[in-house]
């Protein structure tokens, strides 16, 4: 995983890019730490990532000894085989640095993020992905109802269909996060979240005969192919291929199942088809600025947002719900679109409307040179 395109993506998407994962709060400069541009700029310096952590005795700390003897007795875990196996967990100050929010007053950028997301290297990748599990996603859309360009356009934005799935052990930088979270408004309940995924993390490596160190992820705990935390790999994986084993770090059959199926868990509407977003114009009297940013769910009809000054592009079906979505542009105008059921669906993949339209508009990239690729030219027959 190469640091600043991810940095890039975390200021763009201003949520940790993890199914399943809440966003994480704005903080202040840490106070928990453990003991121990513009265009044509010169480059930013940057440490590199330190994806091995520290040496630290995790046990001497009366938080994790805690957590230990309740984790003991909630799942069964002989307790001296925790303590042997947290003896053995690193510090990892870096996931602590890449949570911490981007700096203040950088604008979002949709045009730069595309930039970023729609380039030949994760488009031609995508190409290959889905010819070569075409008759996988072709099940898939039709038992789950999402379509393949959506499931292959999460699969590119998450890791490039498998080529940046991390390499952070994930007991690691989940019991860093859990215990030495950066001070925020919400520490408590971030800390509490990554808790609940490193039992997570403990009950899936046994469920699966793992051992919990060969779990490689993101900073934030995410695994495999879809970027799956390990309550999300629990709770929505799929053994789509049918082998006995949910594989979600080398099996793409497995990864395409379980991101059609947390969709679909998560408010997929199979039976909505047609466009996820409708691009909208809206009326100088800013009416409608009341309809912006109201949660992760369609709940306007079209007449009260037309009657607010809402104009589409195209017809959406009057029978259903939408939100307003707004897109800033850095210093240029602002998008807007109306986002359908499907559309927030894709949102609690990733709660942030640029996460949602980059997946749209990567799997659509994906789809268009695909179907272009298959044309063939009358002269070369």
């Amino acid at each position: 995983m190469k640091l600043l395109p991810h940095l890039l993506l975390l200021i763009a998407f201003g949520a940790v890019g993890t199914a399943g994962a809440a966003p994480a709060a704005k903080t202040k400069k840490s106070a928990a730490a453990h003991k121990h541009g513009k265009p044509h700029a010169p480059p930013v310096r940057r440490a590199p990532v330190d994806y091995t952590g520290e040496q630290v005795n995790f046990l001497e700390w009366k938080a994790v000894t805690a957590f230990l003897d309740e984790l003991a007795l909630r799942q069964g875990f002989p307790r001296d085989e925790l303590s042997a196996l947290f003896q053995q967990v690193r510090y990892v100050d870096s996931a602590v640095q890449l949570v911490k929010p981007a700096p203040v007053g950088k604008p979002k950028n949709m045009n730069a993020v595309r930039d970023l997301m729609i380039e030949p290297v994760r488009v031609n990748a995508g190409v290959r992905f889905w010819n070569t599990y075409a008759e996988t996603l072709a099940r898939a859309e039709q038992e789950f109802g999402v379509p393949a360009e959506v499931i292959v356009g999460i699969l590119g934005v998450e890791t490039v269909y498998g080529r940046n799935t991390g390499k952070f052990r994930v007991l690691d930088v989940l019991t860093t996060l859990a215990f030495a979270y950066p001070e925020a408004p919400n520490q408590a309940a971030r800390m509490a979240f990554f808790r609940g995924e490193l039992e997570n993390t403990l009950v899936l490596a046994r469920k699966n005969a793992l051992d919990p160190f060969t779990l490689l992820g993101s900073f934030a705990g995410a695994i495999g192919m879809p970027q799956f935390m390990p309550g999300s790999v629990l709770a929505y994986g799929v053994d789509y291929d049918n082998d006995g084993v949910l594989d979600l770090r080398n099996s793409a059959v497995d990864a395409i199942g379980s991101v059609a199926n947390f969709l679909v868990q998560h408010g997929w509407q199979k039976n909505q088809t047609g466009p996820l977003v409708w691009q909208a114009y809206v009326a100088p009297e800013r009416a409608w600025e009341r309809f912006i940013n109201q949660g992760l769910s369609a709940k306007f009809r079209l007449d009260e947002l037309g009657a607010a000054g809402v104009v589409t592009a195209g017809k959406p079906p009057v029978e259903r719900l939408y939100g307003l979505i707004d897109l800033q542009n850095g210093a240029d105008a602002t998008e807007y679109w109306l986002g359908s059921d499907n559309f927030y669906a894709i949102t609690q993949y990733n709660r942030s409307y640029f996460y949602a339209m980059s997946v749209i508009e990567v799997g659509r990239a994906v789809k268009q040179n695909r179907d272009a690729a298959a044309v063939i030219p009358r002269e070369t027959l």
